[in-house]
């Protein structure tokens, strides 16, 4: 064979060779891919899935190929409570949750949910970002959850069948209440009876007359279409409804170290967005619900609505640091 023909022979066998191995090497990247499975309470068109819409796409910017995101919608995987039971054991990898359905395994994180504590978004912000905010992401580390970062769902206002706007019209009513020690306690001094209802079921207690009453924020009113069994909404504000991104702690031991800081970076920015996103979301929820029989009212005798909630200060002080600690965060 001359020297021409055997170049020829090389090349083409080298060409030959690397579209036979080409497979090979799709299906390793392939193999490599690792799928998360993500819980949304929510649909397409809310906060809660569109932020993870969001941290996917910056994943993949950085680490293009190794992560499929599966966000599982509109409550398929359960309520709160029982996600996080599901990330505690490994078999969903992230989601979003309020601290107040986190409460039951660090009780610390209460201190964000103390009624009439928070003035605005801002004063929230300050406050988890700073050393109350990184004490709680160690208390959550321990319990096998990894927070990316805090959200704000927006505050907190409360719902009814029939108009409320004073405390003492809520006396002898049912209120659906989040599962935690805290909210039971609030809503008993108002003279309630509270019952813990996850929120994918509230719907449905409502409708039958299981409760009469509960709280939830603007956004998540409208995206549950609660306007449609608790039509009047006392903008009380009562509670800032703080959350968390968060991760399964044997999804996270599983990535590097670059992993990890992409992941990180994508869980900030993604609750940026988050933020303002319920911002922008609040608003066209409370025209839904305005256009659908929901009616806005406004709280009179809010020193009483105070008066009455400053008892769970005093009884929950010493799980959150103490009163002292509350009083600091009140005044930052």
């Amino acid at each position: 064979m001359d020297n021409f023909n055997r170049r020829n022979f090389l090349k083409t066998a080298a060409l030959a060779g690397t579209a036979l191995a080409a497979p090979a090497i799709v299906r390793t990247a392939a193999a490599r891919t690792t799928t998360i499975t993500i819980a949304s309470l929510l649909g397409d068109d809310k906060p809660e899935t569109k932020i993870w819409v969001k941290i996917g796409e910056l994943v993949e910017a950085k680490l293009p190929g190794q992560f499929k995101f599966n966000i599982v919608r509109n409550g398929a995987l359960g309520g709160e409570k029982e996600v996080a039971e599901g990330v505690r054991l490994g078999s969903i990898q992230a989601s979003l949750s309020t601290v107040s359905s986190l409460s039951g395994w660090a009780p610390e994180l209460q201190i964000l949910d103390l009624p009439f504590l928070f003035r605005d978004a801002d004063h929230v912000r300050r406050t988890v970002a700073g050393d109350v905010g990184a004490d709680l992401k160690q208390k959550l580390q321990a319990q096998n959850f990894v927070v990316g970062d805090f959200i704000n769902y927006g505050a907190r206002h409360l719902l009814t069948k029939e108009p409320v706007t004073r405390p003492e019209q809520l006396k002898g009513k049912r209120i659906r209440v989040i599962q935690s020690p805290l909210h039971t306690k609030l809503w008993s001094a108002f003279g309630t009876t509270p019952i813990g209802i996850p929120i994918t079921e509230t719907y449905n207690a409502l409708a039958t007359g299981v409760a009469d009453a509960m709280d939830l924020t603007k956004s998540a009113y409208a995206g549950f279409k609660l306007y449609e069994v608790v039509p009047d909404m006392t903008e009380t504000g009562h509670i800032w409804a703080s959350g968390v991104v968060y991760y399964a702690s044997t999804f996270w031991a599983g990535l590097s170290d670059e992993q990890k800081a992409v992941f990180q970076q994508a869980s900030s920015e993604g609750a940026a967005y988050f933020n303002q996103l319920i911002v922008d979301d609040e608003s066209k929820s409370v025209e839904t619900a305005l256009a659908n029989g929901g009616k806005l009212l406004k709280p009179e005798a809010f020193d009483e609505w105070q008066k009455g909630a400053k008892g769970v200060w005093d009884d929950f002080a010493p799980i959150v640091g103490g009163i002292d600690r509350i009083k600091s965060i009140q005044a930052a």
